[in-house]
């Protein structure tokens, strides 16, 4: 008698190949990460105001010390040092990055419950080719703000991987930096941004 499951046994090794040697790789593997940020175990810090014990990049001046010529999605070029004033959330990321996927849900929900007025989002993808980081917003239906580099990027933003984010004080310090995925939507990591946000960040 012909045994029908011997003639299936090779198609969980097919879909494996098909996940990891095409474009699912990066969803599957960020979907499954989502599922360990939700167990609270890759939840951020909250960051803190700079003191002497933080690392604060040198200003080159008295202006915003962050000069990071960047594209919006349209091409339109910006500068980081336009929303001077502003706690700055930075992030780098790229859709063919797992670990990037798997925080950004958590990245969207912090960006709903920001104030606009006073904490200010800058996605900066690396992809190779912009439109790829495009058609990945569109599917996920991301609406926080996402740009490119215009440049090489400087310290402290030069991760060696990603994703990377780093925080920075209304006057441009930075106030924190985390290096891996995180969950970032804690009700811990929302207060110390609007901490950071009041005048003196007290």
């Amino acid at each position: 008698m012909l045994n029908r499951n011997k003639g299936l046994s090779w198609l969980p090794v097919v879909g494996l190949a098909l996940v990891m040697l095409t474009g699912l790789r990066p969803v599957v593997l960020g979907a499954g990460r989502r599922g360990w940020l939700a167990t609270g175990l890759w939840n951020a810090a909250p960051p803190v105001a700079p003191s002497a014990a933080l690392p604060v990049v040198p200003t080159g001046g008295a202006a915003y010390p962050h000069n990071v010529p960047l594209l919006t999605l349209a091409g339109q070029p910006v500068n980081l040092s336009e929303l001077k004033g502003k706690v700055v959330f930075v992030n780098l990321w790229a859709s063919w990055c797992g670990p990037c996927l798997a925080e950004m849900p958590g990245i969207q929900a912090l960006y709903e419950q920001a104030d606009p007025q006073k904490v200010a989002f800058v996605m900066v993808s690396l992809d190779e080719h912009p439109a790829r980081a495009q058609a990945l917003l569109r599917r996920r239906g991301y609406t926080f703000p996402v740009y490119f580099p215009a440049a090489p990027l400087p310290a402290p933003f030069d991760a060696q991987s990603i994703p990377s984010t780093v925080i920075l004080t209304p006057d441009g310090q930075v106030a924190d930096r985390y290096d891996g995925m995180a969950d970032y939507n804690t009700p811990e990591f929302r207060a110390a941004l609007e901490q950071l946000a009041r005048p003196g960040g007290q």
